[in-house]
């Protein structure tokens, strides 16, 4: 992110922050309403159709289409003007981010070796969520230097990245061709009018829409229709559809997301559960794996003198944002819904969420709080 525009900079993690809190927030809600004899209506609103798709699939295909929109502007204009704009810039979130996605990683395939149902769930603890994450760094204030909260942002983009190509390559469906053909005839289209100097967005959203169709009757997954249109956006469009869409995305669709996902019911939950490889392989890699990966790839980094600490942070603080790397919710919870598609081992999914995630947030904010006021 430039911080040259600082004006900017400040109310992009302004709003992700006080979107992460809302997204707690909806959290708490989903879990007391399912615990409760709020239940059955909870689950049977998620199920009616609304046209050819229910209110859960509207929401996980149609509204995360426009999220990953977002992500992938954001993705476009960090590569182009901001954070990801040079090798020396990205040089340190890049390969943090990298040990993050694969220490995780390799603990849930560790607990899941011997369990070949719940191996698809691989890449649920590789992913950060950039708005909950930042929004516990907002609760700290000036306790966390702003460099750490850029580098943090920097990595959770590179680290949507992966989970954008994870999803494409490895949670697509039975494919077909004549959509495919359509849906690839629709992304020239988009390349056509960036090449022209279209900068009007209607032409872009419009062709998008059709797109969108297209992947989602393809068996590619449907939100990667929105990565494709982002990414053909030029760049003075793009701006104004960011600043147009992150309101939207952090106040409506992502709390709509966790208030639809996160609902675990804790009837017949017991410690059982917690010996599950599928759980134990999701909290372990959120809560010590993200926090090994990121801080240990970031360290050797600076000890081999290619990289250097962000200004004004000191180990305590990057191991502190390490941790936090950990929450990995609304990414991680979305990928456990494309692993376990008919809702098998979806309980444990999200238990593991939930709790990787927590710790993460809970000895993150422990460990960045003993530091001093600045």
């Amino acid at each position: 992110m430039d911080m040259g525009k600082g004006g900017l900079a400040a109310r992009f993690l302004a709003l992700e922050s006080a979107g992460g809190i809302l997204l707690v927030g909806m959290m708490v809600v989903a879990l007391a309403v399912v615990n409760s004899p709020l239940g059955p209506i909870y689950d049977s609103v998620l199920g009616w159709h609304l046209g050819p798709l229910s209110v859960l699939h509207w929401i996980n295909d149609g509204l995360m289409a426009v999220f990953f929109l977002l992500v992938a502007l954001e993705i476009k204009r960090e590569m182009l003007e901001g954070e990801l704009s040079s090798p020396a810039q990205v040089m340190l979130p890049a390969v943090a981010a990298v040990g993050g996605m694969l220490v995780p990683t390799l603990i849930y395939l560790g607990f899941n070796g011997g369990n070949p149902e719940g191996l698809r769930g691989w890449a649920i603890p590789s992913a950060t969520d950039i708005a909950f994450s930042l929004g516990v760094l907002s609760v700290l204030g000036k306790r966390v230097p702003m460099s750490l909260r850029v580098f943090l942002t920097a990595l959770a983009i590179i680290d949507d990245l992966g989970a954008i190509l994870i999803i494409a390559f490895f949670y697509s469906g039975a494919l077909s061709a004549i959509y495919l053909a359509a849906g690839a005839a629709a992304t020239l289209v988009l390349v056509l009018l960036n090449r022209a100097g279209v900068v009007r967005l209607l032409p872009y959203l419009l062709v998008g829409a059709v797109l969108w169709v297209c992947v989602l009757k393809s068996g590619i997954h449907a939100t990667i229709a929105g990565v494709v249109l982002g990414l053909a956006i030029p760049l003075p469009a793009l701006h104004r559809l960011e600043h147009g869409l992150h309101p939207w995305v952090a106040f409506l669709i992502l709390p709509l997301f966790a208030l639809a996902n996160s609902g675990l019911s804790f009837q017949g939950l017991g410690l059982e559960a917690m010996a599950d490889p599928v759980f134990l392989g999701i909290a372990v890699g959120l809560f010590v794996g993200k926090q090994i990966g990121v801080f240990g790839f970031s360290w050797a980094m600076i000890r081999a003198g290619v990289g250097r600490l962000p200004e004004g942070a000191d180990w305590r603080t990057l191991y502190g944002v390490s941790v936090l790397t950990g929450i990995g919710f609304t990414m991680s919870l979305f990928i456990g819904g494309l692993a376990f598609p008919d809702g098998e081992a979806m309980v444990e999914t999200r238990f593991g969420v939930l709790v990787g995630s927590l710790l993460s947030a809970l000895v993150g904010y422990i460990v960045l709080a003993k530091r001093p006021l600045r």
